[in-house]
């Protein structure tokens, strides 16, 4: 089958490319101009140089293709943000593409941040059935798209689905935004560490093998689907990454080791992904990060 995928240059569009080839796809890979391809030849079969929202390359990025992936973002660094630019480019675009791709199978790569305000009927267990109560502008957006997903399988019986994964871990090609970098940074540099806090971790394998997994997959049609393996504080990533760099450091643990939310496991598990790598996970993760940091 051949597969439309947006944002194939990116951390995460990489890993989906390999995913999708593994399995006998052939990928046609949106990329913006001055994107980097290194690495990707072996992945994609064709190049669509554009933006998102350039309504002119969508004929190239949709001939032949049977399904949709739409992981592509724009969103500016740091403060450079502008309201009007990201409802034009991002909402306006993501549904466009939407309609303009039908009657395709359409994945959305949307996130965990679609929630934050969590019931307390859910009794800690969120499942998909939650409602979708965001608190920023990037989370407003994807539940804005993941509406419409759902107007076009309702409405028009077609196939969509979303994707939702928490903070993606793994090995960036820039090494430096890999998750873990700056705390082995710092680590190496003062031998302490203390950030409040934690967070809930998926491997960028498993998201990649989820998606992948949803290709072609009735079972998936009109669903919204949680990626979450684990939840870590700050400072367990930093005790673990001590442990590996064989640093005695000062690390603050004074967080409460558990969440008061935790995501159901079940719809993922019916994607073929157990996501059951936990802290062992994470620290293999940054056991590799350190071997290739040096």
């Amino acid at each position: 089958m051949r597969v439309a995928l947006t944002g194939v240059s990116g951390f995460i569009g990489r890993a989906i490319a390999r995913a999708l080839i593994s399995r006998g796809h052939v990928v046609t890979g949106l990329v913006r101009p001055g994107s980097v391809r290194d690495g990707l030849e072996q992945a994609v079969d064709r190049f669509v140089t554009g933006d998102q929202f350039d309504t002119a390359v969508w004929p190239a990025l949709l001939e032949d293709a049977a399904c949709v992936i739409h992981n592509s973002l724009d969103w500016p660094a740091g403060d450079a943000f502008c309201l009007s630019r990201h409802l034009h480019t991002n909402l306006v675009g993501s549904i466009e593409l939407l309609k303009a791709s039908a009657p395709r199978q359409f994945i959305f790569i949307s996130t965990l941040a679609v929630h934050h305000d969590m019931l307390p009927r859910w009794r800690g267990v969120i499942d998909e059935d939650h409602p979708l109560r965001p608190n920023t502008d990037y989370g407003a957006y994807k539940a804005a798209v993941e509406a419409h997903l759902w107007a076009e399988h309702f409405g028009a019986g077609r196939s969509t689905c979303a994707i939702r994964p928490c903070a993606v871990y793994g090995i960036d090609r820039k090494l430096e935004r890999s998750r873990g970098y700056e705390i082995v940074k710092q680590l190496r540099a003062e031998k302490q560490f203390s950030r409040p806090g934690g967070g809930k971790f998926v491997h960028i394998t498993d998201v990649a093998e989820a998606v992948a997994n949803a290709v072609g997959n009735a079972d998936v049609a009109g669903r919204p689907v949680n990626l979450v393996d684990c939840y870590a504080r700050w400072g367990d990533w930093a005790a673990m990454a001590a442990a590996e760099l064989g640093i005695d450091a000062e690390i603050d643990l004074s967080c409460p080791t558990q969440p008061k939310n935790m995501f159901s496991k079940d719809a993922a598990r019916l994607l073929g992904v157990p996501l059951d790598r936990g802290h062992e996970g994470i620290r293999a993760h940054l056991r590799e990060l350190i071997r290739i940091m040096g």
